[in-house]
């Protein structure tokens, strides 16, 4: 399986992102790279949009550009269904609810099956949650240190509109799908189409 390990932050400077959006509450004193290097393209704008998404959702190339596809064949705008197809991304909703740190952690904790999608065992990160989904730990984790430590980080985590996390439930339901407007990330989507649709 492909990995991306580039270090977290200096991707962030790269991209001009900040790390809070990932999820890391560290801060980067340094400037970001693409400051005062003189004007961008066209398409190095697009491009830098596209990076920004692949590496917040942390999916690569490939499953990215059959997101697009997908988003382009549903019904409304391409650029808002694949922000909501991203968003619904089960290591997503983890991260979101506060079940996980940084969507990194939540993706390994899918992978380790610490997690049920409406009572069934879900190990894939890239699994599309729909309304109304109910994703819960796994009984023999909950009592684990790594699930303690993430609520002592998490508890005071906002979570969207659009989903109902109870931690001493240990579940989160979906409640419905996200609109772009509830969707939080820094990424011209718009951009993105016009990259893929040249």
């Amino acid at each position: 399986m492909a990995v991306d390990r580039t270090p977290v932050l200096k991707r962030c400077r790269h991209l001009g992102i900040e790390p809070m959006v990932l999820g890391y509450d560290k801060k980067s004193n340094r400037k970001f790279l693409h400051e005062g290097r003189g004007k961008k393209s066209e398409y190095a704008n697009q491009l830098r949009e596209k990076q920004k998404a692949k590496f917040i959702y942390g999916v690569l190339e490939k499953p990215f550009r059959n997101y697009y596809e997908k988003a382009d064949r549903m019904k409304g705008m391409t650029g808002e269904n694949l922000m909501i197809l991203l968003e619904s991304r089960l290591d997503n909703v983890v991260f979101r609810a506060g079940f996980a740190r940084t969507r990194r952690e939540a993706r390994q904790m899918v992978d380790h099956k610490f997690f049920l999608v409406n009572g069934k065992c879900v190990n894939i990160p890239s699994y599309l949650i729909k309304a109304g989904d109910v994703i819960e730990v796994k009984e023999k984790c909950r009592s684990t240190q790594r699930i303690k430590d993430v609520f002592e980080v998490t508890d005071g985590r906002l979570t969207p509109n659009w989903m109902e996390a109870d931690h001493e439930a240990f579940k989160v339901e979906v409640k419905s799908l996200p609109t772009r407007e509830e969707i939080d990330v820094p990424v011209d989507e718009m951009l993105i189409v016009e990259l893929y649709s040249k």
